[in-house]
């Protein structure tokens, strides 16, 4: 999500210097798409329902202090019941925005429809100015690993695209994120063939690397259970990354949420010997970023978009989950409405 390899907030991330947009040796990478570069993009929308809670940050951008370095919070019973809407919500809005990506289609158009379904439901977009972020919705197409902004770019037949979705309501946040092959589901429902053989490579490349990090996820909520250890999360992770020969993006992580967007325990995707334990009433996020080639990135001169530097496409799921103290030992909180 928004944070970066510390545990800080994306405040401290935003005042470091980024490197230059231009910084692939190939005019075409071995996906078959040319590199993502920047388009442009439509003015910030204003959130003028004041009927509608706002996190803090929503009017200025800015966090207050309190978001900065917040403890592992364990949430009470009501806590946990508004944490369920939050995220049945974002659950529903990132199905929605999955099912409507189509090829010809502007990430732009995704944003829209992101923020009017969330504000038709009374509910706030979270990243919407969230440290001055200019769009309610991440877009990341191809080698973009996250926070891509959304544009006026057209998506393309066989583009990799992930979205992270999340909405504040009722006090809280809830956030899930999925990715999908752009046309994948027309073709398969439609039983049309692929034009040539690169086609279909790219198509099958894509799923891959889609269906291994929708794996890795899975895998991950496996060892998620009470007196558990949170540094088992990225172990599991990685094995499925490995299996596949691709790698685990290590510089961004899953995280504590609630009232606060982002906070402790800040979840590792990779190995590590973190020792934290799993206790009842913890949420958090797991959000694997797996990557078809190396794990390295850089950042756009925009600030916000994290691209694979060799130009490997990535592929991110995300569940936020529950430790319960019940025979399954999680809930995932990012379900469909009941």
């Amino acid at each position: 999500e928004f944070n970066t390899h510390n545990t800080t907030s994306f405040v401290s991330k935003r005042h470091r210097s980024s490197r230059a947009t231009k910084n692939h040796d190939t005019d075409k990478f071995s996906h078959g798409n040319t590199p993502m570069k920047p388009y442009a993009i439509t003015p910030m929308m204003k959130f003028n329902n004041n009927k509608i809670p706002k996190p803090p940050y929503a009017d200025y951008g800015n966090l207050p202090p309190s978001f900065l370095e917040p403890p592992v919070i364990i949430h009470d019973d009501n806590s946990i019941r508004k944490m369920r809407t939050a995220g049945q919500l974002a659950r529903h809005v990132l199905d929605l925005a999955c099912e409507t990506v189509r090829p010809g289609m502007t990430t732009n158009e995704l944003d829209i429809l992101v923020y009017e379904t969330i504000v038709k439901h009374n509910a706030y977009p979270s990243p919407l100015n969230y440290c001055g972020f200019p769009k309610s919705v991440c877009t990341s197409v191809n080698e973009v690993i996250c926070h891509g902004i959304p544009d006026l770019r057209e998506l393309v037949l066989g583009d990799v695209i992930s979205l992270d979705v999340s909405c504040f309501v009722g006090g809280v946040h809830g956030d899930n994120c999925a990715t999908v092959v752009v046309g994948d589901g027309y073709l398969r429902q439609e039983k049309k063939l692929f034009v040539n053989a690169e086609e279909e490579e790219l198509f099958m490349r894509g799923r891959q690397l889609v269906n291994a990090t929708k794996e890795s996820l899975e895998a991950a909520l496996k060892v998620c259970y009470p007196g558990g250890c949170l540094s088992k999360i990225g172990g599991a992770i990685e094995r499925i990354s490995d299996k596949y020969g691709y790698e685990s993006v290590h510089k961004y992580r899953g995280h504590g949420i609630g009232e606060t967007f982002h906070c402790p325990p800040f979840v590792k995707h990779f190995r590590n010997n973190d020792r934290l334990e799993l206790r009842p009433g913890m949420i958090f996020t797991i959000e694997p970023m797996i990557v078809e080639r190396s794990r390295e990135c850089y950042e756009w001169d925009d600030e916000w978009t994290v691209v694979t530097r060799d130009g490997g496409r990535a592929a991110q799921f995300e569940h936020t989950i529950l430790i319960t103290d019940n025979k399954e030992g999680v809930e995932i909180l990012t379900v469909p409405f009941s």
